[in-house]
């Protein structure tokens, strides 16, 4: 799939175009695009799109607009997993796997027009720039809302401009100045004030011999700037306006000047002589680093020293984006070009001292050795006397701290100085950080193949894709994986990559020569003090990519502010990297290392993997509607972090789509008691938010190694819970198998517990399938069980289902007393999800009795307790029923506003995931259309039933489908 934005926003898959919908739609494509796929919340992406004026339904409205962007951009059978927009803790994120975007080509052909043009090849440097401009189709992201789309469309112009700038620097430069005024005039005229492209029009002018219109533009420009900014014009400016008055074709045209009988011209001006260059030459190809050079390469103040860093882990490429970005520098500074290797990170040569370092420098500037004196401070005064007066450019690379920087800082005006750390350096005041992360999969993959050879990486598309993500996109470890495919000719990338299978093989396969993966890493972790040691070896154990405070917390045992000062440290070492406020993550190879660090200390892995999967066990637990009976084997919790359920719930929800990796790790692990018990701990969290899916993994995993686990009571117990995933997905014939064989087990085992959940579970799947005696049976025996044992919760949903057959039989009071004892059960624990259900299901007795006051008082109750609970479907279900409560009492108008909550509710659900969404809409509107119909608004009621029976699959749900038929012909006939 390609995806356009310079220009009006496209999508395409192959020639086929794909529908983006309206201007509103394609601004949350674009805000999600231009992340560059990372995570979007839903406040941020509220705020790129709508600005100071939300929608009033705020986040709600969101998943309106993502649907149909899946719809039309997700290939067939893609599923939510597979989807190019997908859910991420709380916002959405864009899959760029497999995406190709406009801007990515951009970033491609102005990345090589400038390597062309440093090493001198303009004619490739020129192709590369014009196929950079014909990308941009008109105004990038044209006609799209918002403030985050204005701020791109002024990025993305200016951007455009720079290029067209640069195109024609290259035609002049060539000596095609006709080609190049035409440009330069429409440029020089929408920007007047610009003086660098006064300056390059001004030169295209006299390439084609109108020395008196350069002039006249020179004269033009020294008025508008006194006149509108009170100041005369810039150096550069009137260098150019000498060369003009000298006819000097050196320093206008980039040639000889012509014959004195052709042209007589005054000599040009004195050039220093002998000025040092010592940067390294540009070896390799720079991927993905585009914009990371833009910033390092970006104009600088011509008053003061500027100042950048590049920071970033080992092997992620600092040396040669600094390297690149100082040979574009390098013809601005023409009192020298310096480079030095502080060597932070030598595996073979130590360190340099400041001391070195400077009289090293001085001596390049031409100081002589008595000269130059021993003492720091004079050092450091020697050195910024001799570069007052010079405009130099420094790289210092491999830095170790700031300390050790901050003396070698050349002192004069116009000087820039780049610095590569693997620390942050955040006690150095600088113009520019640079942070540099792994490339992305596209700029691996375009690597890899520019290593091992384009043909052979192109016969072996999956392979090489593969080895890029196992390489983690890290720069070093792509070029050694591309020497050791180099070195072995006779080797496939499928082989490479099977040989890097597992830790070992990982790590051990990125090696040659000197350089290693490992290697690099061992010295960053070597420098570490002891506690960041410690906290570095812990959190390649963590359970989840992600980790936040109290997961670091609990796995080192401190409070969660010395967790978080030592993830901070972290970040400031480049071993970790934030993913957003409070959420941290160690790149894969990274974690490979530490994982293997935690290993060389058995006693204190086993202590830090037990205490992570500990506070996961007890976060489930504690925010499950289960209750403490709910669990009576497996480890109590004894000092957990959270104060109430509440605060357990919105941890786990922090932690978002990684819980069921917690169940894989700990069986993977070999923890199987904890794995077992997690997945039982969390399934009730997991249903309760429709999130089946991983509900479904997380048991799976933990009942492949339910055999191995001490606690016997897992086995039943796991497959209740399957049984439970397979009843919500309305899967009750594989649900019936399940509790069928949860009961077996139970029973032979003698469980009491899982016995009458089980048979709770049988009885529902029964009611549900019109086995009513069966079920009243099989949930009789459930209440009676589980009262005895004193498990509220499987009492109290027994009774709910049994009150429900009652209903159905037509006995009220049976049914009311059902769910009034249901009721005692869970008002002790106060968990909103079972006592609104339980509440809503009082109500619509009273509903069939006529008791409509009071019916809806219960519903009101319910309606409150559903918005604390959590779960949109419930919430959209009981302000449906308390829809149908105020109509029955005659109040169609808050009949119809409590149907259209309900609807905002619904937004909310994920169409992909949640296997009810189409009967719950359905449900909803057909409800309203009748309401709307009986208050006389036949008009409104239409386009209800009308939305309705366009629901997709609306034919399958016979009952809604029947009725909104139904309506909307009574309502047309009338």
């Amino acid at each position: 799939m390609r995806v356009e934005i310079l220009g009006t926003v496209a999508a395409w898959r192959g020639s086929t175009p794909l529908d983006v919908g309206p201007v509103r739609r394609q601004a949350v494509l674009a805000a999600l695009v231009l992340a560059g796929g990372a995570p979007v919340s839903h406040e941020q992406l509220l705020d790129r799109v709508w600005g100071t004026e939300p929608p009033n339904s705020g986040r709600r409205v969101l998943p309106s607009y993502v649907y149909p962007l899946r719809k039309a951009l997700d290939p067939e059978g893609a599923g939510t997993a597979g989807s190019v927009i997908r859910g991420s803790g709380g916002g959405y994120r864009f899959a760029l796997d497999d995406v190709l975007l406009d801007t990515a080509e951009l970033d491609d052909h102005t990345g090589s027009a400038r390597r062309a043009r440093t090493a001198g090849d303009l004619t490739t440097a020129l192709d590369r720039f014009t196929a950079a401009c014909a990308l941009f189709r008109g105004e990038p992201l044209a006609g799209l809302p918002g403030p985050f789309a204005l701020g791109e469309r002024q990025r993305l112009s200016d951007r455009r401009r720079a290029l067209r700038t640069e195109t024609a620097e290259c035609l002049v430069l060539l000596g095609r100045h006709d080609d190049a005024l035409d440009d330069l005039t429409a440029l020089s005229t929408s920007d007047p004030l610009d003086e660098s492209l006064v300056a390059l029009r001004m030169r295209a002018l006299y390439g084609v011999e109108r020395q008196g219109e350069a002039l006249k533009a020179y004269a033009s420009v020294c008025a508008r700037l006194r006149d509108e900014l009170g100041v005369d014009p810039g150096e550069e400016l009137r260098r150019v306006h000498e060369a003009v008055l000298r006819r000097d074709d050196v320093r206008l045209l980039g040639r000889p000047a012509a014959p004195p009988t052709a042209r007589p011209v005054s000599p040009p001006p004195a050039r220093s002589r002998g000025a040092v260059n010592d940067l390294p030459g540009v070896t390799g190809r720079l991927s993905g680093r585009g914009r990371e050079l833009g910033l390092l390469t970006a104009p600088a103040p011509p008053d003061a020293v500027s100042i950048a860093t590049v920071d970033g882990p080992a092997g992620v490429g600092k040396t040669t984006l600094a390297v690149h970005a100082a040979q574009h520098l390098h013809t601005g500074h023409p009192d020298g070009c310096l480079y030095v290797d502080l060597r932070a990170h030598s595996t073979s040569r130590r360190s340099l001292t400041p001391q070195r370092v400077l009289r090293r420098l001085l001596r390049s500037l031409g100081a002589p050795d008595s000269e130059v004196p021993n003492d720091l401070d004079e050092l450091t005064a020697a050195w910024r006397s001799a570069t007052s007066s010079l405009r130099l450019l420094l790289v210092l690379d491999d830095a170790v701290n700031a300390r050790d920087v901050a003396p070698l800082l050349p002192a004069g005006p116009g000087s820039r100085v780049l610095v590569t750390s693997r620390q942050r350096l955040v006690e150095l005041d600088v113009d520019r950080r640079v942070s540099l992360e792994p490339l992305g999969t596209g700029d691996a993959v375009s690597l890899l193949r520019q290593l091992a050879g384009t043909a052979r990486a192109d016969k072996e598309p999956e392979a090489t894709r593969e080895l890029a993500r196992l390489c983690d996109g890290l720069p070093l470890a792509l070029r050694i994986a591309g020497v050791r495919l180099q070195t072995r000719p006779t080797w496939t990338l499928a082989h490479l990559v099977e040989r890097m299978t597992g830790d070992e093989g990982r790590l051990g396969e990125l090696t040659a020569g000197e350089r290693s993966v490992e290697a690099a890493f061992t010295l960053s972790y070597d420098q570490l003090p002891q506690r960041l040691r410690r906290g570095f070896r812990a959190l390649g154990l963590a359970p989840t990519v992600e980790v936040d405070p109290l997961t670091v917390a609990a796995m080192l045992g401190c409070s969660p502010a010395d967790a978080e000062e030592v993830l901070e440290s972290l970040v400031d070492t480049s071993l970790l990297h934030q993913t957003r406020p409070g959420r941290y993550r160690l790149h894969d190879l990274v974690r490979v290392h530490a994982r293997r660090l935690a290993r060389t200390a058995p006693t204190e892995a086993a202590r830090v993997r037990t205490a992570a999967l500990g506070l996961f066990l007890d976060a489930g637990r504690l925010a499950s509607d289960w209750g403490p009976s709910g669990f009576p084997t497996g480890p109590q919790s004894h000092g957990a972090p959270f104060t109430d359920w509440r605060e357990a719930e919105g941890w786990l929800d922090s932690v978002g789509g990684e819980l069921p990796d917690v169940v894989v790790q700990a069986a993977a692990l070999g923890e199987p008691d904890h794995a077992c018990w997690i997945a039982e701990a969390l399934c009730d969290y997991f249903l309760r938010r429709g999130r089946y899916h991983e509900c479904r993994v997380a048991l799976e995993a933990a009942l492949s190694c339910a055999d191995r686990a001490t606690d016997r009571r897992m086995g039943p117990a796991l497959r209740n819970g399957m049984g439970m995933v397979d009843s919500y997905q309305g899967r009750y014939a594989e649900g019936h198998a399940w509790f069928t064989e949860a009961l077996r087990i139970s029973r032979s085992g003698s469980d009491r517990r899982e016995e009458a959940r089980a048979l709770a579970g049988l009885g529902a799947i029964n009611l549900n399938s019109g086995r009513s005696e069966e079920a009243v049976a099989q949930l009789t025996a459930s209440i009676g069980s589980s009262e005895k044992l004193g498990d509220k919760w499987i009492a109290a949903t027994a009774l709910s289902f049994l009150g429900t057959a009652n209903q159905h039989r037509g006995n009220a009071d049976a049914a009311l007393d059902c769910f009034r004892r249901s009721y005692s059960h869970v008002e002790s624990e106060g968990r909103p999800h079972t006592l609104s259900r339980t509440l809503a299901c009082i109500a619509d007795v009273h509903i069939g009795l006529g008791n409509h006051g009071e019916a809806r008082e219960l519903l009101h109750r319910a309606s409150a307790l559903a918005a604390q609970s959590g779960s949109p479907l419930l919430s959209a279900l009981t302000l449906t029923r308390l829809g149908a409560a105020e109509a029955a009492a005659g109040d169609a108008a808050g009949a119809i506003s409590r149907y259209r909550d309900a609807l905002s509710q619904h937004g909310l659900l994920d169409p992909l995931a949640e296997p009810h969404y189409n009967w719950a809409e359905m449900h909803i509107r057909c409800r309203l259309g009748e309401t709307y119909a009986a208050a006389g608004h036949p008009y409104e009621a239409c386009e209800q039933f009308r939305t309705a029976l366009a629901v997709p699959d609306s034919r399958t749900h016979t009952e809604e489908y029947a009725r909104a038929t139904a309506g909307l012909k009574s309502c047309t006939a009338d």
